[in-house]
């Protein structure tokens, strides 16, 4: 078997490669660089699970990076359970071909209880007086023990919010070394967040983000030149590009207009009872997932939801079967916006009875993805709620804007410029774009020299 190193550089794609990617530019020359036809949706958890299944969401059952679960009658996000990918990943296929085959999974989702042999994931522990600490989940359970007493805690709030920075992906590239230095695993796969952040704020931006590009450049170079000297094969890729956007799409307040919308009033803010909803929806950057009550209402939405401004298409759970989204998770409706809009999953009218955690970074409690989190009010405010936590009071870190115009870049249709395709870069060269659902296989033939 050949041994094969794959890093995952979220939001790669030739619209950001240029001047201030030099490495990444070196590493083409020598090798060629083939675009990936965007998986449908281009999201996170959805992209990965395509990749690593070779199915589409409509059999591995990744929709989204969330959805409304019909049991529990609740919407939930970020899980992490491998248990929810209904399709055989790689490294089961791998080891049935040959069982010497090991794999390293850090920090590509759905990464607990999956049978790799290497695995992390952020975990963060959650204490009986309401703090959030950094942490996180590796198996086997000593692997935390020895990445944590060699690098320190994954920097959590380093990952995630407004203090995302290329802190976290340096710990993830000083764990991936660490894991190939003990285990010498046939695949190590590797996600490095770290464009996720600037390019969603920003927009791809050369300019406003050109110490991003030059941060993650670097961080390549040492990855890259690290597992070559050590004989192993680099592919780098990406799950998506991510293009400019300037219309947010406030769809659950267009469905509270309809009078569609179920809303709870609790101490004076408003809370969405989506289970009590005629319809309702789940957005998650520019693709969204409806759920109604019935036929009837479904037929409703979708004529009012087709005249909305910003949406290009709104699919039905026919037309959703010709692009391999069709699923007993999927919503009755699933929205597209156009390339230049988003969705958010705002549902109040009035700022001041939003929901307690609409200003803050929680990705469990709200019931769509918010970017805007990325962003803070006052970083004095931060500052002072901190200090108060360190000091042993009781601080919500109520720092997220309310204002959704801020964000300036977002990912998850696939009709978009190709210059936001996401990439393929190894020393293959392909003709055409790939397919998304190619990638497990070509990964394969990579490992058992086909």
């Amino acid at each position: 078997m050949n041994r094969v190193a794959v890093i995952d550089v979220v939001g790669l794609s030739t619209s950001v490669i240029g001047k201030y990617t030099p490495f990444i530019q070196e590493f083409i020359q020598r090798n060629s660089l083939t675009a990936i036809k965007p998986p449908f949706p281009a999201l996170t958890t959805s992209s990965q699970s395509t990749y690593l299944t070779g199915t589409t969401p409509s059999t591995h059952g990744i929709v989204a990076n969330g959805w409304f679960d019909h049991g529990d009658s609740e919407i939930k996000f970020w899980k992490q359970s491998n248990k929810l990918v209904l399709a055989e990943s790689i490294w089961t296929s791998a080891k049935k071909r040959n069982p010497d085959f090991t794999c390293a999974q850090l920090f590509w989702w759905y990464n607990m209880y999956n049978g790799a042999d290497f695995t992390v994931t952020p975990r963060p522990n959650y204490l009986a007086d309401g703090r959030k600490m950094p942490d996180c989940y590796a198996h086997p359970a000593s692997l935390r023990d020895e990445l944590t007493a060699k690098f320190g805690k994954f920097p959590l709030f380093n990952f995630w919010g407004p203090n995302a920075n290329i802190v976290s992906s340096k710990w993830i590239a000083n764990a991936a070394m660490y894991v190939e230095e003990t285990q010498q695993p046939t695949l190590n796969l590797i996600y490095l967040p770290h464009l996720d952040y600037c390019l969603q704020k920003f927009g791809p931006d050369q300019e406003a983000i050109k110490t991003e590009l030059q941060q993650i450049d670097a961080l390549l170079k040492e990855l890259v030149e690290f597992f070559e000297a050590r004989q192993i094969e680099v592919v780098l890729l990406s799950e998506y590009g991510i293009g400019p956007v300037n219309q947010p799409i406030h769809v659950n307040r267009i469905l509270r207009k309809e009078g569609l919308l179920a809303i709870r009033e609790e101490r004076g803010l408003e809370l969405l009872d989506a289970a009590a909803s005629q319809a309702f929806a789940v957005s998650d950057h520019q693709i969204a997932h409806v759920y109604c009550q019935d036929a009837q209402t479904t037929a409703k939405v979708k004529q009012r939801l087709s005249q909305v401004d910003g949406i290009d298409q709104v699919l039905d759970k026919e037309e959703q079967q010709a692009y391999g989204i069709n699923h007993e998770r999927s919503g009755d409706l699933v929205l597209l916006a156009k390339p230049q809009a988003w969705f958010t999953y705002y549902f109040w009218e009035d700022d001041r009875k939003a929901p307690d955690y609409a200003r803050m970074v929680d990705i469990h409690k709200k019931p769509g993805y918010d970017p805007v989190e990325m962003f803070m009010t006052s970083k004095s405010r931060a500052i002072a709620k901190l200090l108060l936590k360190k000091i042993g009071f009781r601080a919500i870190l109520d720092i997220t804007p309310l204002d959704a115009n801020l964000v300036k870049g977002s990912h998850g249709i696939v009709d978009v410029d190709p210059a936001y395709y996401p990439v393929w870069i190894s020393k293959d060269q392909f003709a055409e774009p790939l397919a998304p659902t190619a990638i497990k296989d070509l990964l394969l033939r990579k490992v058992f020299g086909e």
